[in-house]
């Protein structure tokens, strides 16, 4: 079993740093590629940042140069973190963390969801 489990949200102003982290953990459990996504108020899903098993990186336009993305691992559990910088209002929305995985024991990748976490800025 797979539980996928976020924290960090909060409500800032602008200007403001902010934290983001998603806990995937489960026996076995093999993470391959983790993603931010964020759905603002009246937006789609957009990407917000990605990071690949290989570490490689993925920024969206929107965020590039103001937030960081990483990943760790302890024991069973996979950490994915979002630095997030220099807050602005079209910054706010649900952050939702998606963690794919590759494992050949899968007919076809399988994806875990986060709960989801509201980020709002403002004055």
């Amino acid at each position: 079993q797979v539980q996928v489990v976020q924290s960090g949200g909060e409500v800032v102003q602008p200007g403001a740093s902010l934290t983001l982290r998603c806990a995937a953990s489960g026996v076995g459990l093999r993470i391959d590629d983790m993603v931010w996504y964020r759905l603002g108020p009246g937006t789609q899903r957009e990407l917000v940042a990605s990071v690949e098993g290989s570490g490689r990186t993925v920024y969206g336009d929107s965020v590039k140069g103001r937030f960081t993305v990483s990943r760790d691992s302890v024991q069973n559990t996979v950490f994915l973190y979002l630095q997030m910088s220099n807050l602005k209002p079209e910054d706010t929305g649900v952050y939702m963390c998606n963690c794919i995985s590759k494992d050949a024991k899968w007919p076809t990748p399988l994806e875990f969801w986060g709960q989801g976490t509201q980020v709002t800025v403002y004055a």
